[in-house]
């Protein structure tokens, strides 16, 4: 009876190995992904742009306001504004109206710069009516007609030692008189040392004495 016990456990243990031997032994694959990397959904597999919410602009938007200052210095090859404005043909005809009230010379002050030279900048302040205007330096004509806007436009003028002497000459009243506008000087570091106004009838001017020590 012992003996059938031992052979009945010994067939139980060599069947059950054989089981065993006969079932996969495969395990599970985990794959895990490196979390350290940040996927771009906008990549593809092949080619890895980058993400254009990530690029900074390399632009100071100050900065470059700030790089916009006054030039003083010649720009004979700008066009000066208001060159290509079409005028009515019969605004001559008007301007031979005129202002009945005659407005003559004008003293517009006397200011002090040792600069080199100064910058010179008129518009009509009133009613943009065709006013023009000549320019001269110590009696030299250096800007023989300038149409004035209601934008400012001029030049820069070369200083002397002693007086200088900046004539405006009133060529016409445009068509409604008198010939107005509004003058500013710089000196050469863009600083306003100067500003007033004219009234002139045509053939008039006004005068601005600059003196450099």
């Amino acid at each position: 009876m012992r003996v059938v016990y031992l052979f009945v456990i010994l067939c139980l243990v060599s069947f059950s190995g054989l089981a065993q031997t006969d079932l996969p032994t495969t395990q599970p694959l985990k794959i895990e992904g490196d979390r350290g990397v940040k996927e771009n959904p906008n990549q593809g597999t092949a080619l890895k742009l980058p993400a254009i919410i990530d690029l900074k602009p390399t632009t100071n938007l100050r900065d470059s306001l700030t790089a916009r200052q006054i030039n003083m210095l010649p720009t004979r090859n700008l066009v000066q504004a208001g060159h290509d404005l079409k005028l009515d043909p019969k605004i001559r005809e008007k301007e031979k109206e005129g202002s009945k009230t005659f407005f003559g010379d004008m003293y517009l002050g006397d200011i002090k710069s040792n600069g080199k030279f100064v910058g010179i900048l008129c518009r009509d302040h009133e009613y943009v009516d065709g006013d023009r205007v000549r320019i001269l330096l110590n009696d030299v004509v250096v800007e023989p007609n300038i149409f004035l806007t209601a934008a400012f436009k001029g030049l820069n003028l070369d200083l002397k030692k002693g007086f200088n002497r900046i004539d405006f000459e009133a060529l016409n009243q445009g068509t409604s008189g008198p010939n107005t506008a509004q003058v500013d000087v710089y000196d050469d570091q863009g600083k306003l040392i100067h500003s007033n106004m004219w009234n002139l009838s045509t053939g008039s001017k006004a005068t601005i004495i600059v003196i450099k020590e």
